[in-house]
């Protein structure tokens, strides 16, 4: 499994997102603050780091701002209670792959580390190269500043609408099944009696085009790129 560096000096968070990334056979390893953080970060030996923005000694987007501008391309979630959309943009812009506000659910956080390190992997899906950009289908989208759209139209998607749109175009013309999606998205086990895949893939295909996702009977869902 992966190596993931939690930075975050709040000691009862760090505590919960390590026992959970460990139990799911994660190596973990926990620093307190932004300076230990970016050289830890910068070791070159992580694939994936879990980062706060209030931090002592160096906040989290001087840590960004460092480790991008060194040229390392390592995935990094931020996790904090700072949710304005000030940040959000600043965050992101500065060269996150994604944001979680605090409080969070821990099944969302497995979910996003799983994609995260997936994509980190794989680098399939129509990407640009320097894995910011995906574009299928005349869908794009665009993983720094979150934004979507079709054939030039800018879209509005809310965060859980962007990551299953970002999952279809990593594998476009690929059949994912209701349990891969639930898994990755939304970070559930399979409940037959659930249709939220369902919704949500009608939600997409409202603002796609009722063609852009196809149903495979009995297999799932296809994203036709």
């Amino acid at each position: 499994m992966a190596s993931i560096l939690i930075v975050e000096d709040e000691s009862r968070i760090a505590s919960f997102v390590a026992k959970g990334l460990r139990a799911d056979g994660h190596s973990v390893t926990v620093v307190g603050d932004g300076v230990d953080g970016l050289d830890h970060a910068l070791s070159g030996t992580f694939d994936l780091m879990v980062l706060d923005i209030g931090l002592p000694r160096m906040d989290g987007f001087e840590v960004l701002d460092q480790l991008r501008s060194q040229g390392s391309r390592m995935p990094v979630i931020v996790l904090t209670a700072r949710d304005s959309a000030t940040d959000t943009v600043s965050a992101l812009d500065g060269g996150a792959d994604d944001y979680m506000p605090k409080p969070f659910r821990f099944s969302e956080l497995q979910a996003r580390v799983r994609v995260r390190l997936r994509n980190a992997g794989s680098g399939a899906g129509g990407d640009d190269g320097r894995g910011s950009v995906l574009t299928a289908g005349g869908v794009t989208l665009d993983l720094r500043t979150r934004r979507a759209s079709v054939d030039g139209r800018t879209l509005e998607l809310s965060a859980r609408e962007f990551t299953l749109a970002e999952v279809f175009l990593r594998n476009p013309g690929q059949v994912l099944s209701r349990e891969q999606l639930l898994d990755t998205v939304w970070g559930l086990d399979f409940d037959p009696s659930s249709n939220v895949v369902d919704v949500y893939v009608g939600y997409l295909r409202r603002k796609f085009g009722a063609g852009a996702i196809g149903t495979v009977r009995g297999m799932g869902y296809r994203f036709n790129g």
